[in-house]
């Protein structure tokens, strides 16, 4: 890659970083393992506008592992309704703190395979735990991340699987943590999957216009 690539990704990634100061999912649960894990994966195929609020509503009911396992199931359901798969992830939750319990003893696993084996967490969560909490950064791909890359034309793939290693290749380091948080706001807000906001978009002259 050249130098002036390099140079664009900076300023890409520095202007959304300014354009989405905060992002709500990581400032409210970001400071706890487990109520970010949980808040993650009810985030699934669901906004953070939605999520992050019945996750705070939540975690005052069971802020801990234990205390999720004391709930019953129909109770988490009717807590989280408002999101898609409300049933497959009240279950998948219910399930998840039972192993952090019986296995790790209460905590997140912090390496890459124990996080992979448990109910609902994926690649994109497994990285975004590894990022935020345990000290090796690396890039959460999501629909987001794996859209607009393309489109900017910093990569030209065809899975997340994919993206996620070529924009490791490509992507200063620095910025691995905030890749995720910034591509989700702007895919949600300007850079959708259909009709693009392209004349509001602040990152519109860096971009090859990949549709």
């Amino acid at each position: 890659m050249n130098s002036s690539t390099t140079k664009n990704i900076r300023k890409v990634l520095t202007i959304l970083r300014q354009t989405y100061p905060l992002i709500a999912m990581h400032e409210i649960h970001g400071h706890d393992p487990f109520h970010l894990l949980v808040a993650v994966i009810l985030s699934q195929r669901a906004r953070d506008s939605v999520t992050v609020p019945l996750a705070v509503k939540l975690f005052a009911i069971a802020p801990t592992p234990k205390k999720f396992v004391d709930l019953p199931v129909r109770q988490i359901e009717e807590i989280i309704k408002p999101i898609g798969f409300y049933h497959q992830k009240a279950a998948a939750l219910h399930e998840l703190s039972k192993i952090l319990i019986e296995k790790y003893d209460g905590h997140v696993p912090s390496n890459e395979k124990d996080l992979l084996s448990l109910p609902h967490v994926g690649r994109k969560t497994a990285n975004i735990m590894l990022t935020t909490f345990f000290h090796t950064p690396q890039i959460a791909v999501d629909i987001h991340v794996h859209r607009i890359t393309n489109r900017l034309g910093w990569i030209h793939t065809k899975t997340p699987e994919v993206t996620e290693k070529e924009l490791t290749k490509i992507i200063p380091k620095n910025f691995l943590p905030i890749v995720n948080q910034v591509f989700v706001a702007h895919g949600q807000t300007i850079c959708l999957p259909r009709n693009p906001k392209c004349v509001v978009c602040p990152i519109e002259k860096y971009c090859m216009k990949i549709i």
